[in-house]
């Protein structure tokens, strides 16, 4: 492994080495890894999240090793360097046509794709629902049990290297049309209502205590979250902004849909 990453740092130095059989291979076998589940670009390690850019390289090399090819699924084709991900009933997943993966994504036994995509670098949790017409991009981490709803956009991060994927933790629920982007990570449960936009400089406004806590970039773990404003003084005067409101937090339950239902009708959000 650690040779595999000396030479993947090599040549995504100098690219000039990637006419070298010996580079090609090792980049089409650090994608094969995490195509196969054995490497994931970002874990879990002591409470921390841990970033392999090494990883990341290897999909951006990726495309300067892989040859154009016409992809026949009929009745449909496709023109494409990176083939769909294959030998899915072994890997005890759901695809629903016209849903696609593409290879060097992994998906965790129980995971349910929908007419949506999932894309290189990307690594889905066991038992995650991944709604019609959600994407998840490159590089992304999506927890065990969480629900992307229709529409959802998770955004790709290649690079720069080592800059920490879209992180979505255990049991999070994302609803309808609700962005997450720029490296911003959504904590273990949390709840993010409809049309809540995530990017690294949006407003995170904790509002349920006396006086507003602001943050950017991580949404709390069990936080329920949705859509707001803010107002912010321009040149041409004041307006408001985006943000994102968190108005509560969800209660522990050992029955997690119960808990889930009555947390959207506690603090009617929409999904």
């Amino acid at each position: 492994m650690q040779q595999l990453e000396q030479d993947i740092d090599r040549a995504f130095t100098d690219r000039a080495l990637l006419q070298q059989q010996h580079y090609r291979d090792a980049v089409l076998a650090a994608v094969a890894m995490l195509d196969s589940g054995e490497a994931r670009v970002a874990e879990p390690s002591g409470g921390e999240w841990v970033i392999h850019g090494w990883l990341q390289k290897a999909c951006v090399l990726y495309f300067s090793v892989a040859a154009m090819e016409v992809i026949d699924v009929m009745p449909y084709q496709f023109h494409d360097k990176v083939p769909l991900k294959r030998d899915l009933q072994a890997a005890r997943v759901r695809v629903v046509p016209t849903g696609t993966v593409r290879y060097g994504a992994f998906l965790e036994p129980g995971v349910v794709v929908m007419p949506s995509f999932v894309n290189i670098g990307a690594r889905v949790g066991s038992g995650t629902m991944v709604d019609t017409w959600a994407t998840v991009g490159s590089c992304a981490q999506i927890g065990a049990n969480v629900h992307l709803s229709g529409g959802v956009g998770i955004g790709g991060v290649l690079e720069p290297a080592g800059a920490r994927p879209v992180i979505v933790e255990d049991g999070a629920f994302l609803g309808s049309r609700s962005i997450v982007v720029e490296g911003c990570m959504v904590g273990a449960r949390a709840v993010l209502g409809a049309n809540v936009v995530l990017t690294a400089s949006t407003p995170i406004v904790d509002v349920t205590g006396v006086e507003p806590k602001v943050a950017r970039g991580v949404v709390p773990a069990e936080s329920v979250v949705i859509p707001g404003t803010m107002p912010k003084r321009f040149p041409a005067g004041e307006f408001q902004v985006p943000c994102a409101l968190i108005i509560g937090r969800r209660k522990p339950s050992t029955d997690l849909k119960t808990s889930l239902n009555d947390t959207l009708r506690e603090f009617a959000v929409s999904v």
